[in-house]
């Protein structure tokens, strides 16, 4: 690799050698080529074999994979136009076939079927690294579903859950994310033969007015590029809107990833549980005993740039002029790649964090113990009333008593003291020892939340899992920095 030039790091930091492959420039124009043998094999079995011949497809396919790149570039060079390059390079290497290849077509014949292609793949790696976090997560929350921990409304302390219920979070909203790709594949259909501006125009004049071999050339087309059925209608392009989709449901993934990853930097401010940390990991330069969560803040700042990229998929989409506009080749050139191979790295390092993660129980304790007798009040409140109390009485004296029990806590340092405040008031119907037991279970203050975390999994996340039973713990999710 070259120092000496700018190198993008999301090849070289971040994302899998699988995802870079899709795409790289010879899948491309293999990909090209694997549409043009489409086309000449569609208009062969059509009837059109004494134009394209047999022998003419055998050429292009024995011929498929010997691409001369830099005969390629010169002739872009020389005529400003990367398909018709490909045409005279591949027309090079068969002299025979060299006249039908890319017959009746315009350059988005290749071009967007080749995206709707590359794209299908992409999205099966994501669709499968996305379901390896899931499952990561699942057996996470059912390890830790009754273990309680501090719930936090706006990153103060409330009511108790469990570690294992709060993860159920971040796996509803994964959840969400492979709905929205597994609709997101149903939408992904061919662009198939439709001709310059979409009205099949030139592959009529080739069918010599035949309505229905020209329909039977889509469809045909569309079945041989590994696709079910082809877009029923398109511009010059397949519409941008499915670009700008794709964008969104990507972007989706890495907002859900977002959100998980800050929680967890928060988290291990709090020592309560962290990311894995390497044996040999160097936290800072400069303060040796530091454990920077740089995994969580790494998948943070690339999901920013994913979150980003959309609003350039609507401005191509929505600018888009009547049948086509060439403002969107630049920019898909670059951000229908960087979408993927973003979203392919947050998943690598999704995978990565949440298969290892570490709990501090005794940390997560010392919290609750910390913040349970506020917690607790509620429940001091109704049992004085069954003591024949006043409730509103009672509301203002536990009232006063938090407040104060809180400065000492805040200004002064010390150990919260509500419940001996409360026991030395004799407003207060109960002993310290009647109070500290009302306390003690600090679990019973989670409600429901191992119940649910169990059902859940059970209910929800199993059965979306068992269909993908086999790929599961098979994604390579090994950091290259």
């Amino acid at each position: 690799m070259s120092k000496e030039i700018y190198q993008e790091p999301l090849v070289s930091r971040y994302t899998s050698r699988e995802m870079q492959e899709i795409f790289s420039e010879r899948t491309r124009i293999l990909t090209w080529r694997r549409c043009w043998i489409a086309l000449a094999e569609a208009q062969n079995e059509l009837g059109l074999s004494e134009i394209v011949t047999q022998e003419m497809i055998n050429e292009l396919k024995e011929q498929a994979e010997d691409i001369d790149f830099d005969m390629a570039a010169a002739k872009e060079k020389e005529i400003r136009h990367d398909v018709m390059a490909h045409v005279f390079t591949y027309g090079q290497k068969c002299p025979n076939a060299e006249g039908i290849i890319h017959l009746g077509a315009t350059s988005q014949y290749v071009v967007c079927n080749t995206d709707l292609i590359l794209q299908k793949k992409a999205l099966r790696l994501v669709k499968e690294s996305l379901l390896n976090v899931i499952a990561n997560l699942a057996n996470f929350s059912n390890k830790y579903k009754s273990l309680a921990t501090l719930g936090y409304t706006h990153y103060q302390p409330a009511q108790p859950t469990t570690v294992g219920k709060r993860t159920t979070l971040y796996i509803h909203d994964l959840l969400l994310d492979l709905d929205y790709i597994e609709n997101l594949e149903k939408q992904i259909k061919a662009r198939g033969a439709k001709g310059t501006v979409g009205t099949q125009a030139t592959f009529l004049e080739l069918f010599n007015g035949d309505h229905e071999k020209v329909r039977q050339l889509d469809s045909l087309v569309a079945t041989k590029l590994g696709f079910d059925e082809s877009f029923p209608v398109t511009g010059q392009t397949y519409s941008r809107k499915l670009d700008m989709k794709t964008a969104e449901t990507l972007a989706g993934i890495g907002a859900s990833a977002h959100k998980f990853a800050v929680d967890l930097r928060l988290l291990s401010n709090l020592k309560m549980q962290e990311e894995p940390f390497a044996k040999k990991q160097v936290g800072s330069s400069a303060m040796a005993y530091k454990r920077n969560p740089m995994r969580s803040e790494r998948m943070t700042g690339l999901a920013r740039k994913l979150m980003g990229l959309v609003g350039d998929f609507s401005a191509t989409y929505a600018n888009q002029w009547l049948e086509r506009s060439l403002d969107d080749s630049a920019i898909r050139r670059m951000d229908i790649p960087q979408t993927f191979l973003l979203t392919d790295a947050i998943l690598k390092l999704y995978i990565n964090i949440s298969s290892d993660m570490v709990v501090f129980p005794k940390q997560i304790e010392r919290h609750l113990r910390q913040e349970l007798p506020f917690m607790a009040t509620e429940k001091i409140l109704m049992a004085g009333v069954e003591k024949g109390k006043s409730r509103q009485d009672l509301h203002e004296i536990i009232k006063m008593h938090s407040l104060a029990a809180g400065k000492v806590v805040k200004e002064e340092g010390k150990e919260n003291d509500l419940l001996k405040r409360l026991a030395d008031d004799p407003e207060i119907p109960f002993t310290t020892d009647e109070l500290e037991a009302m306390v003690g279970n600090y679990q019973q203050f989670t409600g429901r939340a191992a119940e649910q975390t169990e059902e859940f999994l059970t209910a929800f996340v199993q059965p979306r899992l068992e269909p993908y039973k086999d790929i599961l713990g098979k994604v390579d999710s090994e950091l290259s920095v």
